[in-house]
């Protein structure tokens, strides 16, 4: 992998970091406490409610596994690993890697 494939990848990185940031920001008040007033919410609204905040707080647990896959996909970059099979060694595509910034496996090996 060349220089340029490198700053292009990192780049994308990056944004796609900041992109994971924004998003727990925004979601921060879903995942929030559901007050459990009866009177000024009804029983059907609590559960939506409820609901609600379970998916915001799975979305949360994706976003952190995402976040540190690319970290570690950056932490790969640094050693000079990033874009080889962790396991073959062999190089991963440049259009798996498109698809995935943080693939580590080439496809062979990654299907098991």
């Amino acid at each position: 992998m060349n220089e340029t494939d490198l700053q292009h990848f990192t780049r994308r990185i990056h944004d796609r970091l900041a992109e994971l940031a924004a998003q727990s920001a925004s979601g921060q008040a879903a995942q929030s406490v559901v007050e459990l007033d009866q009177q000024a919410i009804g029983r059907l609204s609590r559960m939506d409610a409820l609901q609600n905040q379970a998916m915001a707080k799975a979305q949360q647990v994706r976003r952190d596994q995402e976040v540190r896959r690319l970290q570690a996909a950056l932490a790969r970059m640094e050693e000079g690993e990033f874009g080889y099979c962790e396991d073959c060694g062999d190089p991963i595509p440049r259009g798996r890697l498109d698809l995935d910034l943080a693939a580590s496996k080439c496809v062979s090996c990654a299907s098991g």
